[in-house]
């Protein structure tokens, strides 16, 4: 499975702003952005000029690296979402909130989505009774996403659970029985992803 590798804090301090890549380390005092908040390199605190293709560009990588995709991964999600009726910009974050890793991660099953990657990847999480070991698998409304029992990932399920606060409005969470459901395809004004959908629709139809 092919996956970045590269720093994750430096990714966070490139985009300005926290993507939460590391979990718990995000809302401490530790955190990259808090610390240094310009962006990494020798010219990090110098002047950069803010072209239009630039600004596209940046909107691209931040969704990319939000939800932890290459960027083939990413440009044939786009694909899919462009073929699909609807605002091509919405389908295509309707498509990455869905993948089974980002919802095993909006339940509040694990501290950041390359954990719950990891977990999916090791077949430690069943969707309505099989087990799915593929992270970008489409979940559907009235799926049960369920831990597989007796997996020994159940003591970090938990501890991850208590870090979680609230569940987003589309999904439906039993942390005592580890087990969710997703209720209905999320809104646009549901998914909190911090990007600009629209730039980059813009990019890709250049």
């Amino acid at each position: 499975m092919a996956r970045d590798i590269g720093a994750k804090c430096r990714q966070c301090r490139r985009e300005g702003l926290k993507l939460f890549l590391k979990g718990e380390r995000c809302l401490t005092e530790k955190c990259a952005i808090e610390r240094r908040s310009y962006p990494p390199g020798e010219h990090g605190r110098g002047r950069i000029k803010q072209s239009e293709y630039l600004l596209q560009l940046r909107e691209k990588q931040k969704a990319r690296r939000y939800y932890g995709l290459l960027e083939k991964q990413f440009r044939n999600t786009y694909a899919k979402a462009s073929r699909r009726t609807g605002p091509t910009g919405e389908n295509l974050l309707r498509m990455l909130e869905t993948r089974l890793d980002n919802v095993v991660y909006r339940l509040g099953f694990a501290g950041s989505r390359a954990q719950a990657r990891q977990l999916v990847r090791h077949g430690h999480f069943m969707v309505n009774g099989r087990r799915v070991n593929i992270p970008s698998f489409g979940v559907r409304p009235d799926d049960i996403i369920s831990l597989r029992q007796g997996s020994p990932a159940e003591p970090i399920v938990r501890d991850a659970t208590d870090l979680t606060a609230a569940v987003t409005p589309w999904l439906q969470a039993d942390h005592d029985g580890l087990t969710g459901k997703m209720l209905k395809w999320p809104e646009r004004a549901e998914i909190d992803t911090p990007v600009q959908e629209s730039l980059i629709v813009e990019l890709y139809s250049k």
